[in-house]
C-alpha cells in the first residue's frame, strides 16, 4: 500500500491559523476537553491533572492583536496585488518589476513592491536600488525610492553584505513580513504589488492572513508555456480558492522569443497541453495575454534600468501594457485612465 500524507491540521486549520503552530500534545485529548487552542484551554475544570494542561495554557490564542495595526498602516493604499506562480523560474520578480514600471509610466499613480522572497530577494537588483539602505524615523520605515513614484521594500536592504545567505525558519520569515507591513510607512500609493516566492507555504499563508481585513484586491497569476510549469501553477490557483484569494488573471511569461532586429517571434518553450490560455480556460479565470521573451529585458534588470524607458515600443512592453489593462480591468479601474497614452 502506499504511503499516505499525513496531515496533523486539516487545510482549513492552516488557513484560519496560518501562523501559528499547533501544540504538540503529550497524551490524547480527554473527554471534555475545550480545545487545545481555545480561551479556556488549561483553565477549565476539565484539564486538571491532564498531562497537556500546561501545553495547552501557554499555547497563543485569539487573534492577532497587529492585525488592526497593518490595517491602518496600509489604510492609504488603494490596491493590494499578490504576484504568484508555485513554479520557481517562471518570472515572477522580473514580471513584478515590469508590473511595477508599467504603471509608475503614469506619473501621477504612486506604487510599491514589497518583496517577499525572502531567501531570494532580487527585486532591489533589478529595480537598481541594491546598495539602499532602510531609512528609520519616528514615524516607521521609509521604502527605498526608485523614482519619485515608485517604492521598494526588501530584505536585501538589512543585509550586511550582498551574497549573505538568508538561513531562516517559517516564524522568523513571517516576523519580517509583518514588520515590512506594520512598520513600513507606506503612505498613499495607488498599487502595492507583492513579489512572492513559489510555493503555497509559510510567507503565502502569512501576506495573506495579515492582508486580509485590509483587503487583497487578488492575485495576477504567472506561468511559461510547458506542462512542467503549469502543473504548480494549478496548485496556486488551487490555493488561491481554498485562501479566498480572487485570482485576477493569468499571464503566460516567456512565450516566444522576439528577435530585437527583424521582431520575428520563434516559439523557445513549445507549449505541449495548450499554454496559459488553455489553463485559463480550464480553470475558468481570465488570460491576461502572453509576454515574449527579449534578451533586452534581462539586461535592463541586470542594469536596474527600466526596460519601458528604453524598449517603449517594443512587443514585450505592448504587452506588458496590455497585462496592465487587463488587471486595472479586473479590478473595476478605468483601463486608459490607468495608462492614458497606451
Amino acid at each position: 500500500m502506499a504511503p499516505s500524507l499525513e496531515e496533523p491540521e486539516t487545510v482549513q486549520e492552516v488557513l484560519d491559523n496560518p501562523l501559528k503552530a499547533r501544540p504538540q500534545l503529550v497524551a490524547p485529548e480527554p473527554e471534555h476537553c475545550p480545545g487545545p487552542e481555545s480561551e479556556q484551554a488549561g483553565k477549565a475544570d476539565s484539564c486538571a491533572g491532564c498531562p497537556n494542561q500546561a501545553i495547552c495554557a501557554s499555547a497563543p490564542k485569539g487573534p492577532d492583536p497587529d492585525i488592526p495595526l497593518i490595517s491602518e498602516r496600509l489604510s492609504g493604499v488603494k490596491h493590494k496585488i499578490l504576484v504568484l506562480s508555485g513554479k520557481g523560474g517562471v518570472g515572477k520578480s522580473t514580471f513584478t518589476s515590469l508590473l511595477a514600471h508599467a504603471f509608475a509610466t503614469n506619473e501621477d499613480m504612486t506604487i510599491g513592491i514589497m518583496d517577499t522572497d525572502i531567501c531570494g530577494p532580487s527585486i532591489p537588483k533589478m529595480m537598481g536600488v541594491e546598495s539602499e539602505s532602510i531609512h528609520i524615523s519616528n514615524t516607521g520605515w521609509s521604502p527605498v525610492w526608485v523614482a519619485d513614484n515608485l517604492g521598494v521594500m526588501s530584505i536585501q536592504f538589512m543585509l550586511p553584505n550582498r551574497d549573505d545567505a538568508v538561513i531562516w525558519r517559517g516564524p522568523k520569515k513571517n516576523g519580517l513580513i509583518k514588520q515590512f507591513l506594520k512598520e513600513v510607512e507606506w503612505g498613499n500609493m495607488d498599487f502595492l504589488l507583492v513579489d512572492t516566492p513559489p510555493g503555497t507555504s509559510d510567507e503565502h499563508l502569512s501576506v495573506n492572513s495579515f492582508l486580509k481585513e485590509s483587503g487583497i484586491d487578488g492575485a495576477v497569476m504567472l506561468t511559461t508555456p510547458q506542462e512542467v510549469a503549469l502543473l504548480d501553477v494549478r496548485k496556486e490557483i488551487d490555493f488561491c480558492k481554498k485562501a479566498g484569494i480572487r485570482v485576477l488573471g493569468l499571464v503566460e511569461n516567456m512565450s516566444g522569443f522576439v528577435c530585437p532586429n527583424c521582431t520575428h517571434e520563434s516559439q523557445i518553450f513549445k507549449a505541449t497541453t495548450g499554454g496559459g490560455a488553455a489553463l485559463a480556460k480550464e480553470m475558468d479565470i481570465p488570460f491576461l495575454g502572453e509576454v515574449p521573451l527579449d534578451p533586452r529585458i534581462g539586461m535592463a534588470c541586470d542594469y536596474g534600468e527600466s526596460f519601458f524607458d528604453h524598449y517603449p515600443d517594443s512587443p514585450a512592453c505592448k504587452a506588458l501594457k496590455n497585462v496592465v489593462k487587463g488587471v486595472a480591468r479586473e479590478i473595476g479601474l478605468d483601463a486608459q485612465h490607468i495608462l492614458p497614452e497606451g
